[in-house]
């Protein structure tokens, strides 16, 4: 790989010292490498344990979203922490050795309080609680949020008896107290303890560079864990556990559920020869629903009720999964296009500045004349996807802005010539056209594709709806009233919105995930 490899991370002290030791393998290997630290919503909302925030992926997403808008090539991740199902493009790349996997008890002062009846233990995390109070009946649990750095110390000022963490975690910082002990008898989050990279399944270059560092024990040991937890519909915020490693040519397995109160378990281990070993996971799982197992995912699931939340677009059954527990949601494409007929002469002649402004004008243009027989010398576009679909379909892309109105003032500045041949929609913003026509710019409008508004008619119940475009928001205005909130994908549609909507949220990335991020983000300050 010529090119220097960025290397998301979170930018705790944690994620920093994981993405340092991916650091140092690939540079041992040859590459450059430069760190790129991001923020996520975990690491954000330091007030609530994790289980609480409702959603799985609170550490990963963000470093997600950059991977698909390509700002890093690679992404280092807790792999504890991702959910079973990777983002659409997003695939992991490599797994590294794994460090402990046990969970450690800190204690204050000393152990006598584990024969006491009273005790109090911290802990952010369910399963961890779970399998506490399971042990510990009379103890209470308390919840921990923060690094490793401000848990130690919240112990330290706190009069609490101990706290649980991950063993891992504070072996790697160099943090582990005298006054601590493993945990042998608890099982461990599927995954615990190793470290993940992830990349675009495009970035061939990336997933050569990351091959050599994956170890393959691990990565058998850890997928094994992971498919328990995925077929038991669990996230990182379930009471589940699992434990999966490789001894004399065998695979073992130890799987665990509880209710979050420890009051009922179900547990189960099974062994296999390796190689013999793939329907372990569904052994166990079958063993474990047959034995009531389901009703205890059930006490974690999305609470009933009526919709909360509608999205102006259809969601796939992953997006949905990355909403916050409480919110019930509900999703129909608000608007629906089809491809126009255009003139071959319009198609096969030479356009010398072009602007795509959505994937649905790609389409549209393709559906009308192969990518070989396309003219096009300048393209321009509105958004990161429609660049890359451009790039994949029809030829390289000189500038992209993140909306209409910022791409005009561009082609105003920068473009070389005095026209513009526009593929857009029968329904579309003024924006482009008008800046472009005030400052002497012909626009030719080719109406690559029509839109249909067919937004149905909302329930009260409606307290927020997820709009992707202007249209969007002109299909919900047919049958509803702007009484809710409006969440936008971007500046643009907020614009809109802003005409009729008391109040406008705009997420920071213009992509689905971080809409429902959004969303999320919004209903955790008031849970």
């Amino acid at each position: 790989m010529s090119k220097v490899i960025r290397i998301g991370t979170r930018d705790s002290e944690l994620a920093l010292w994981q993405a340092r030791s991916v650091q140092s393998q690939l540079e041992h290997l040859g590459y450059k490498t430069i760190l790129v630290p991001v923020k996520s919503t975990g690491d954000l909302m330091l007030n609530h344990p994790i289980y609480e925030l409702g959603i799985t992926g609170v550490f990963t997403r963000t470093l997600d979203v950059a991977l698909i808008n390509e700002e890093v090539d690679i992404a280092v991740h807790s792999l504890k922490d991702v959910p079973t199902k990777l983002p659409e493009g997003v695939i992991q790349a490599a797994v590294l050795k794994r460090g402990n996997i046990r969970d450690t008890l800190v204690f204050k002062t000393n152990e006598e309080f584990l024969a006491q009846k009273n005790a109090i233990i911290a802990t952010g995390s369910l399963r961890r609680q779970a399998q506490w109070l399971n042990r510990y009946p009379t103890h209470t649990t308390v919840g921990i949020r923060g690094n490793v750095n401000t848990r130690l110390q919240k112990l330290k000022n706190s009069d609490w008896n101990g706290a649980i963490f991950a063993a891992a975690g504070l072996g790697r910082l160099g943090l582990t107290p005298e006054d601590s002990v493993n945990l042998e008898w608890m099982i461990p989050a599927p995954a615990q303890g190793a470290i993940m990279v992830a990349t675009l399944k495009s970035n061939t270059e990336a997933l050569e560079a990351c091959e050599p560092l994956n170890h393959k024990e691990t990565e058998i040991s850890t997928s094994i864990e992971r498919l328990f937890l995925k077929k038991l519909e669990g996230g990182c915020s379930a009471p589940i556990g699992a434990l999966a490693y490789i001894k004399e040519d065998e695979v073992h397995f130890q799987g665990i559920i509880l209710s979050p109160d420890g009051t009922k378990k179900i547990e189960v281990k099974r062994k296999a020869k390796f190689g013999e070993h793939h329907s372990l996971v569904d052994d166990c799982v079958e063993f474990i629903l047959s034995r009531g197992g389901k009703n205890l995912i059930g006490t974690n699931a999305k609470v009933e009720g009526p919709t909360t939340i509608f999205s102006s677009k259809l969601l796939s059954p992953g997006q949905k999964d990355l909403f916050n527990d409480k919110l019930n949601v509900g999703s129909s494409d608000f608007i629906k296009t089809t491809a126009n007929r255009i003139k071959p002469i319009v198609m096969k002649a030479t356009h010398q500045n072009v602007v795509i402004t959505s994937k649905n004008g790609v389409d549209a243009i393709l559906n009308n004349c192969p990518a070989e027989d396309l003219n096009f010398k300048t393209i321009y576009c509105v958004g990161r996807r429609t660049k890359r679909l451009i790039e994949q379909k029809i030829g390289p892309v000189k500038h992209t802005e993140k909306n209409a109105n910022s791409l005009a003032n561009y082609l105003v500045e920068f473009m070389d010539g005095t026209e513009i041949s526009y593929f857009c929609s029968d329904i579309r913003m003024d924006d482009l056209p008008a800046v472009l026509n005030e400052n002497n710019i012909s626009v030719l409008e080719v109406e690559a594709y029509s839109t249909k508004l067919e937004a149905p008619k909302l329930k009260d119940s409606i307290e927020g709806v997820m709009f992707y475009s202007p249209s969007t928001i002109k299909s919900f205005l047919q049958k509803n009233k702007p009484t809710c909130i409006a969440y936008c994908i971007g500046e643009s549609t907020a614009k809109e919105a802003r005409k009729y909507f008391k109040e406008v949220q705009v997420s920071k990335i213009p992509t689905v995930e971080s809409v429902i991020e959004l969303v999320n983000q919004n209903y955790i300050k008031v849970l």
